[in-house]
């Protein structure tokens, strides 16, 4: 009789799962932009903790299976991405390149930006030793940065701060887990000692 109790609580438990499952799948794919864990669970109307276990039940079986789609985690919100092996096929769809990449000027100021962070226009300057208007407006054209506020200095310049787009871009779920500066540059003189021994 215990067993039977049991079995029946597994086939409910498995059944209501099902359910949140497809609840926060369509939150996801409506919302279209990242939900906040305890938003999600308030529409659930259950607790965080469970919610979260949810999610993250979800997001395995997504990784498990060859499927088009993905849940990603960046700074506690959660949203809906296609899998970057697809997006040559999403580029052809949509007839443009959403991810063009970024000139060495681009990716020279956004790194400044990263690991200088909060900085403003002049200081990103004084670093790169040119000017990086054109940069940091196509950084801002494509929100891997956003203007964080005024220092509070004469001038008031704008200060600079990469964006959660950044850590989406670079698959990062936050800013630590950015290597730190010193790791970046010794892995940037081995690629350099490694392609100086090819040759």
């Amino acid at each position: 009789m215990n067993e039977l109790i049991v079995e029946q609580v597994e086939i409910e438990k498995e059944f209501s799962s099902k359910i949140y499952f497809s609840i926060i799948e369509s939150l996801l794919f409506v919302a279209g932009e990242s939900l906040k864990l305890n938003e999600i669970a308030s529409i659930l109307e259950c607790s965080i903790d469970f919610t979260k276990e949810l999610i993250n039940e979800l997001r395995e079986s997504y990784d498990k299976e060859n499927r088009g789609i993905k849940i990603i985690v960046t700074n506690g919100e959660y949203q809906f991405v296609t899998k970057p092996c697809n997006s040559e096929f999403v580029q052809k769809l949509l007839k443009t390149n959403t991810r063009q990449s970024l000139s060495q000027a681009s990716l020279e100021t956004l790194a400044i930006i990263a690991y200088k962070q909060p900085i403003t226009r002049v200081e990103i300057e004084e670093i790169r030793g040119v000017k990086s208007d054109r940069a940091i407006y196509t950084l801002s054209e494509k929100r891997l940065i956003k203007d964080s506020g005024r220092k509070i200095v004469p001038g008031r310049p704008i200060i600079y701060a990469t964006t959660d787009e950044f850590l989406k871009h670079f698959n990062f779920h936050n800013i630590n887990e950015m290597p730190s500066f010193e790791d970046f540059n010794k892995q940037q003189l081995q690629q350099k000692d490694d392609i100086n021994q090819t040759e």
